[in-house]
């Protein structure tokens, strides 16, 4: 069983489209597209204080408001990691603060909200978190 502090994901809105990032994963050896997130790894800091912070790091945009979008267990069969997605709006950009190699290397995507159904369609999108925050996006326009 695989201990873990917990985390937090970020759908930032920003002129009609959702902000991601493209970037390594070495364990599936590709570039995955994937919402902004982080472990909730500084002591007693709050996670929606988290999602801002990680926001600002990988993507370069400080939130002007976030909402909670979603909460679920990422792999119980394996780990207790729990993720809290939030939705970002009134994004202002901000310098970026990238942490290591693969934060360094990212290329960030916007995708028009109107594209993400089909984006995810088409098997473009294969991370858990960018899924479910997503589609509960999406989900939520409705």
């Amino acid at each position: 069983m695989v201990r873990h502090p917990g985390a937090v994901a970020v759908v930032p809105v920003v002129d009609g489209a959702v902000v991601l990032i493209r970037q390594y994963r070495a364990p599936v050896d590709a570039a995955l597209l994937e919402l902004p997130a982080g472990k909730l790894d500084v002591p007693g800091e709050d996670p929606e204080a988290a999602a801002a912070r990680e926001l600002e790091e990988e993507i370069g945009y400080r939130p002007g408001s976030l909402e909670p979008l979603a909460t679920f267990f990422t792999g119980p069969g394996f780990t207790d990691e729990y993720m809290r997605v939030y939705v970002a709006t009134g994004c202002i950009a901000t310098p970026m603060h990238p942490h290591g190699p693969e934060e360094q290397a990212a290329e960030i995507v916007h995708v028009p909200v109107d594209d993400l159904p089909a984006l995810i369609a088409a098997g473009d999108v294969a991370d858990a978190k960018t899924l479910v925050g997503l589609l509960a996006y999406l989900r939520s326009l409705s």
